[in-house]
């Protein structure tokens, strides 16, 4: 089976640093790109192939909400991994209704969440059950 390929996008170079760091020590998944914003991430997206975006929502220059909306359009076969600071239905809400089918806080231990990257990719929702899977 091939490894998920996974693109990181977090304007914090820190937390991409720690993020590839988690992922280049699973078998299964391999670290195919980064960005530091949305717009960044599409482009990305647009050459590289990609399974799972792990996307913040807060970013300079395009957020996580717009580029989720945008990734569905231009690359619907991607899944995005929202991974925040913010745990609020309002802060979160609006990313699921773009397309996210999984969001996650950054709260946890990245292992634990990082682990979650499939299941996007097997098309279920992750980390906020209350949520209907659709």
């Amino acid at each position: 089976m091939e490894p998920i390929r996974v693109l990181i996008v977090d304007d914090h170079p820190v937390v991409r640093d720690g993020l590839r760091g988690v992922l280049e020590g699973e078998p299964d998944m391999r670290v195919v790109g980064e960005a530091g914003h949305g717009a960044e991430a599409l482009a990305r997206a647009r050459t590289t192939t990609v399974d799972v975006v792990l996307m913040d929502l807060r970013m300079p220059v395009m957020g996580g909400v717009e580029a989720i909306g945008e990734l569905r359009r231009a690359v619907p076969d991607t899944r995005v991994l929202v991974l925040t600071t913010y745990d609020t239905d309002r802060d979160v809400l609006p990313a699921i209704e773009a397309g996210a089918p999984a969001t996650c806080s950054r709260t946890p231990r990245a292992r634990s969440c990082c682990g979650r990257c499939g299941q996007p990719t097997a098309g279920r929702r992750c980390c906020r059950p209350r949520w209907p899977d659709g």
